[in-house]
């Protein structure tokens, strides 16, 4: 599941707001080589799309960071490659056999 990153407190005249500026999702494996393995189709993903993730690994984990660079914040592109990830990271074909 997605989960939603926020800044540190912005003030705007005199009242404080926080807003997301990025969206991310961990996901457990059993080995390093599985999370590697998510890792390289999640960067060949993100060359199709043009959409860049921020990525980290390591021995049984992987956890993939989105938010749109040119506005330092989400927009709908972020979503929608998080779509494109979530359907890659789920697929009925056994390409994962993880734990979330």
């Amino acid at each position: 599941m997605w989960q939603p990153c926020f800044r540190a407190h912005q003030r705007t005249n005199n009242s404080q707001r926080r807003a997301a500026h990025r969206i991310q999702r961990t996901v457990r494996f059993d080995n390093f080589r599985e999370a590697l393995g998510v890792i390289r189709k999640v960067g060949e993903l993100a060359e199709t799309e043009g959409h860049h993730p921020d990525i980290s690994f390591g021995w049984g984990y992987a956890t993939v960071s989105l938010n749109t660079k040119k506005i330092k914040g989400l927009h709908e592109n972020a979503f929608i490659m998080a779509s494109k990830i979530d359907r890659l990271l789920d697929r009925p074909d056994g390409f994962l056999d993880h734990k979330q």
